[in-house]
């Protein structure tokens, strides 16, 4: 899978190296290669020498998971392993290509191995169990410390290097890591992944393209979680917050076609948090984009999932103190409708955090800028709150609402009242109506 470019060779760590062999008879033959292919006369010195032993130690993946496997030779490479990074954190001078390209060579084998196949059942993550850890690397305390040694080379080695060896497949390989069930494996990962954009700006738009089809492929193309999308979102939270205004177009049509499309599939509360700093950070630099983030989070409302209803009211909260105020009309109406229907949900944690958000006082100037067109709405579903809803919390909390309302404007609110009363009056005549018409059929037919 890893991508060296140039004339490095590619890692394949599990079929140059056997398991029954010691590592460190791979070394006189790594060096050999090195000094053959540039020609080197001179002797490597001996801290170059004590690296290069120590990378081609390392650079035998075990797999944890094969009996014939050493437990000391696994604790052996562990201690080899941080003495690497010891090594690397001292050295003042920086890394030359004769210890980069084998360095490289022992990062691809230990990263890029095959992963277990996703677990497929979609699992509530509340927000705060950020150091739940779903399915262990059995490999971890090896590769915490080839992560420290990628962010740490990738940090100090300059750009003109790092180019030689970082290339597109290696980038495409690392991202599928992301899809690792070790949520240590992908926070590390996110760093390295970051830094690498931060640095090598020059593949910024191949890194946001691959992550785009990242996305877009879990939204539209599988039913299948992907364990790292809160993590790419937490790499693109940093990435818009350093976009410029005005915003490209290239940039809203990733809020469009990208962002607002992840409300959609059924695991969504896993990175909710995650996705909803992303889409606050475009509406805060142009605030007239909230209508669109608003629009299509109504768009892909849930029906039976109450989590993701909570959140999304929540967001949407959110949302309207940072909108631009000259698109409240345009808002009012089909926002409190919803917020309403939710308010009027027999699920009582849905209608009570619909009934909060009354609290905002944003919100409030919003509703007002349409008050005709919204208070019919809000009169009724008050009203069939205070009538039959079975919680009594949730009944107490509408009577709190309506008081509001009512001082906001009490004439308006009595003729919303007066016209519910006329029309609920003629849906009873209504259906008595019909309940004659079939008395008088059956009575027929008899």
């Amino acid at each position: 899978m890893g991508g060296l470019n140039g004339n490095s060779p590619r890692a394949s760590p599990r079929k140059t190296l056997s398991p029954k062999n010691s590592p460190r008879k791979t070394n006189t033959t790594l060096k050999q290669l090195l000094l053959d292919s540039r020609n080197m006369t001179s002797s490597l010195d001996s801290e170059t020498e004590e690296l290069l032993s120590l990378i081609s130690y390392c650079s035998f993946a075990y797999t944890f998971t094969d009996p014939q496997e050493s437990p000391s030779q696994q604790d052996l490479k562990r201690l080899k392993l941080i003495q690497l990074l010891s090594i690397i954190k001292t050295l003042i001078k920086p890394l030359d290509d004769q210890v980069l390209s084998p360095l490289f060579i022992m990062l691809s084998s230990n990263l890029f191995r095959p992963l277990p196949p996703p677990i497929h059942s979609v699992v509530s993550v509340l927000p705060d169990d950020d150091d739940l850890v779903s399915n262990p690397t059995p490999s971890w305390p090896h590769l915490q410390i080839v992560y420290d040694l990628f962010l740490r080379i990738v940090s100090r080695t300059s750009v003109e290097s790092l180019r030689i060896y970082i290339d597109h497949a290696f980038l495409l390989s690392l991202l599928a890591l992301f899809q690792s069930e070790d949520q240590r494996e992908r926070d590390n990962l996110k760093n390295v992944f970051h830094r690498i954009y931060s640095k090598l700006t020059f593949y910024r738009p191949f890194m946001r393209k691959t992550m785009h089809d990242v996305f877009l492929h879990y939204v539209f193309e599988t039913d299948q979680r992907h364990p790292g999308i809160g993590e790419l979102l937490e790499i693109w939270g940093t990435i818009i917050n350093g976009f410029s205004v005005p915003l490209k177009e290239e940039h809203k049509f990733f809020l469009n076609r990208v962002l607002v499309p992840l409300h959609k599939p059924k695991g969504m509360q896993v990175y909710h948090r995650q996705l909803a700093y992303c889409v606050s950070q475009f509406v805060q630099k142009e605030p007239e984009l909230g209508e669109v983030v608003i629009r299509g989070i109504l768009k892909y409302w849930p029906i039976t999932n109450c989590q993701k209803e909570v959140l999304f009211i929540g967001e949407l909260e959110e949302l309207v103190e940072t909108v631009d105020p000259q698109l409240y009309k345009e808002l009012a109406l089909p926002l409190c409708t919803k917020i309403t229907k939710c308010l009027n949900s027999w699920n009582s944690q849905v209608a009570e955090r619909a009934l909060y958000v009354w609290n905002n006082e944003q919100f409030w100037k919003m509703a007002s800028q349409a008050m005709e067109e919204v208070f019919p709405v809000l009169v009724e579903g008050m009203e069939k709150n205070l009538q039959g809803h079975w919680s009594k919390s949730v009944r107490q909390l509408t009577e709190n609402v309506k008081g509001m309302l009512e001082a906001l404007a009490p004439f308006l609110y009595s003729k919303c009242l007066l016209q519910l009363e006329i029309q609920e009056a003629g849906e009873r005549i209504e259906e008595m109506r019909r309940k004659e018409i079939w008395e008088k059929i059956e009575n027929a037919a008899m």
